[in-house]
């Protein structure tokens, strides 16, 4: 039984080998990326057991794709293969760490064609977290109907649902759709995690504080602002607190929220508190950045005790 159920779309990443316009880049290597398969690789790194669900295309790009989750441990028994719709592929461009860009080619494909009546409902009924992002429902009106199916399903079971909005800005028509689609997501979650910028999009509020206190207004009993390399800010009923970040050189800033949502999803389900959660989402999320990559920088246990105990939280 999956305690972490989560899906979404998850393409064939192009990472070029060297920094410079994408244009003058003829080098790669092929890796997968997706934000929900980056917290299930990250889950299952820690020892959790998760489940990732797509549709991928019933090509060698899906092919590759759910083998590369798979082999890191995570379940992906749900995944549907579609022979009429491709996988979608992403091109990186780094011009330098922390200036980073995305191309998608992802218009019509497999994923996209996600609906409700794909959901693994059972899986998700006896899951303890469902984890969605608020790129599913901007790509197409099927997936939008699937995310809010399954948060029902959840809710009604009694699962926890975790919310990262993950915004897209080119996924959507238009902000303000984005926007009241965001808030419906964000009210029907127990557990919210926008980045600060996500957070100014939404609300249009000031301090974290403010921020953190406005998100529990909207429904979820926790709210985790992520901070980037000012650690992160934790609400809940009784707790109000910045968690500072931990030093390290980034090389490639890419999936360290992922990578946050992971580490303190896991130490949620081992029973720690959201403060203490939220310091190994830092921990995870430093980690993630060290190397290039989505997910190549993920911790497994032991390298995430190794360095949570060789370095100190600071006030960046």
């Amino acid at each position: 039984m999956a305690e972490v159920v989560t899906f979404g779309e998850t393409m064939v990443l192009m990472n070029p080998r060297g920094q410079g316009p994408l244009r003058h880049a003829d080098e790669f290597r092929k890796r997968q990326g997706g934000a929900e398969s980056n917290v299930a690789i990250g889950l299952a790194r820690l020892g959790r057991d998760v489940t990732w669900f797509s549709r991928l295309g019933a090509d060698p790009h899906g092919r590759y794709v759910e083998c590369y989750i798979r082999g890191e441990g995570v379940d992906t028994d749900a995944v549907i293969r579609d022979s009429d719709a491709p996988t979608g592929v992403m091109f990186k461009e780094r011009r330098s760490a922390g200036n980073e860009r995305v191309f998608y080619y992802r218009d019509g494909s497999a994923a996209s064609r996600l609906g409700p009546g794909d959901l693994p409902r059972g899986l998700i009924e006896e899951a303890s977290y469902l984890h969605v992002t608020g790129i599913t429902p901007a790509l197409s009106q099927s997936c939008h109907e699937a995310i809010f199916e399954a948060i029902d399903v959840a809710k009604a079971a009694g699962v926890r649902v975790s919310v990262d909005p993950n915004l897209r800005l080119k996924l959507w028509p238009d902000e303000v759709t984005m926007v009241e689609t965001m808030k419906a997501l964000i009210s029907s979650a127990d557990l919210v995690f926008p980045s600060v910028e996500e957070a100014e999009e939404i609300l249009d509020v000031g301090e974290p504080s403010d921020l953190a206190n406005a998100f529990l207004d909207l429904g979820p009993d926790i709210a985790v602002l992520k901070l980037g390399e000012d650690g992160a800010f934790v609400a809940g009923s009784d707790v109000s607190e910045h968690v500072p970040a931990f030093d390290v050189e980034p090389v490639d800033e890419i999936g360290a929220g992922d990578g946050f949502v992971a580490g303190f999803i896991a130490a949620r389900l081992a029973g720690q508190d959201i403060v203490t959660s939220a310091r190994q989402g830092n921990a995870v999320g430093a980690l993630t950045t060290t190397v290039p990559g989505d997910v190549e920088g993920l911790p497994t246990r032991e390298e995430l005790a190794a360095f949570d105990g060789e370095r100190e939280a600071i006030m960046r």
